[in-house]
């Protein structure tokens, strides 16, 4: 069974605050790594460099696996036995549980018993019906040589239809006993619950001696899941999740192992939103191959799903340059401190994240850029302007 319901509870509000406050540390470190000190004249500068720039998306979210399957009892009893336990390695077809037989097994010995009856009252009627026909055959013969009435011949006549209908309601008869006997036969079957798919026991529900009622609903024993492919469920906000389309790249981490990147792509993305204390946030599931088995059920991730990328280009912080309103989108200025002193030139930006710009034209790496909006090192105001370059989450 494929996923298609977003799990219960993808992330408790404390766990949204903690990666968020993970992530505007992460985006002010890399802003700050740009910063360089005061010149002897109390001016800020900022170096370019050259390196790689991304522009993504980020979100947070949780891991499910991709398929799974709640593996429940059709018929209703006690819980004999339960075979697996959490965590056990199942293959297709190996018996997960089994409930007491004893009233099934009851009621398959009566059906059988029902159905014999039948059969022998059958045999019986197959043989009076046989006999009314001979004996109707019999009258007519006699009556053609005028040696009995024609009300005889009619009531020879009548008492053969009468056998031969009686044989056929035995045989609807023993038709649906067949049809009885093959349901509880059926229901005896599901006495026995079998994995129906390779997979981990990742949750017990039942245990052994528990009563299961499945008159209304099909009570769970165990849930088995692929987890060799897992299923991020990312909560993308309604400004971002109109640049986000199927097969566009991801990747992810988890709190346990910051450091380590998992990449996949996006495999949907859900158009009925959640509402989060008035916040729209929409479902966007990605598949990650996890044969290693290092992802587990309900992790909590952070992912970014990438916009653009560029690679060992120039590199600047974005409050070091100016734009030129009537010169287009991507056309800057910046001051660049010589050993002539100051000097302005024309810049020519491309790809941009919250605090980056890949450099195009018009500076080359080393070139030291002054930050015009930054007060001098140590101020009320600098420290101020360093708090505002954190990202809004």
């Amino acid at each position: 069974m494929k996923q298609t319901r977003a799990p219960a509870g993808v992330f408790s509000g404390w766990r949204k605050m903690e990666l968020a406050a993970v992530l505007g540390a992460a985006v002010i470190a890399g802003a700050c790594h740009y910063i360089g000190q005061d010149d002897a004249n109390g001016l800020q500068t900022v170096t370019v460099t050259r390196g790689d720039l991304q522009k993504s998306i980020t979100a947070v979210g949780s891991i499910e696996p991709k398929d799974y399957v709640d593996v429940g009892t059709q018929v209703s009893g006690r819980v004999m036995k339960i075979h697996v336990e959490i965590g056990d390695r199942v293959a297709k077809g190996d018996l997960i549980a089994e409930i007491d037989p004893t009233v099934y097994e009851s009621t398959v010995r009566k059906d059988r018993a029902t159905l014999e009856n039948l059969k022998a009252q059958l045999e019986q009627q197959l043989a009076e019906s046989a006999l009314a026909a001979t004996q109707l055959r019999r009258n007519r013969e006699m009556r053609a040589a005028d040696a009995v009435s024609q009300t005889t011949v009619d009531e020879a006549e009548a008492q053969a239809k009468v056998a031969a209908a009686t044989v056929s309601a035995t045989r609807a008869q023993i038709r649906a006993a067949e049809a009885t006997l093959e349901g509880d036969l059926a229901n005896l079957g599901y006495t026995k619950i079998y994995a129906p798919l390779d997979g981990t026991v990742v949750s017990q529900t039942t245990l052994e001696g528990q009563t299961v009622n499945a008159s209304q609903s099909a009570p769970v024993i165990v849930q088995v899941a692929n987890m060799d492919v897992m299923t991020v469920w990312a909560q993308v906000a309604e400004a971002d999740v109109s640049r986000i389309s199927v097969g566009m790249p991801a990747h992810f981490t988890t709190l346990g192992m910051p450091d380590k990147q998992w990449h996949g792509k996006v495999r949907a993305v859900y158009p009925t939103p959640e509402v989060e204390n008035d916040v729209v946030l929409y479902n966007v599931l990605i598949d990650v191959d996890n044969r290693e088995g290092q992802l587990l059920p309900q992790m909590t991730v952070q992912v970014f799903f990438t916009l653009g990328e560029a690679k060992d280009v120039p590199l600047a912080p974005i409050n070091a340059l100016q734009a030129r309103r009537d010169a287009g989108a991507n056309a800057y200025k910046a001051k660049v401190l010589t050993d002539n002193g100051i000097v302005e030139r024309d810049v020519k930006i491309g790809l941009t994240n919250r605090s980056t710009a890949q450099i195009v034209s018009g500076l080359l790496p080393g070139d030291r850029l002054i930050v015009t909006n930054a007060a001098p090192a140590g101020s009320a105001a600098a420290g101020g302007r360093m708090r505002q370059m954190g990202p809004r989450l």
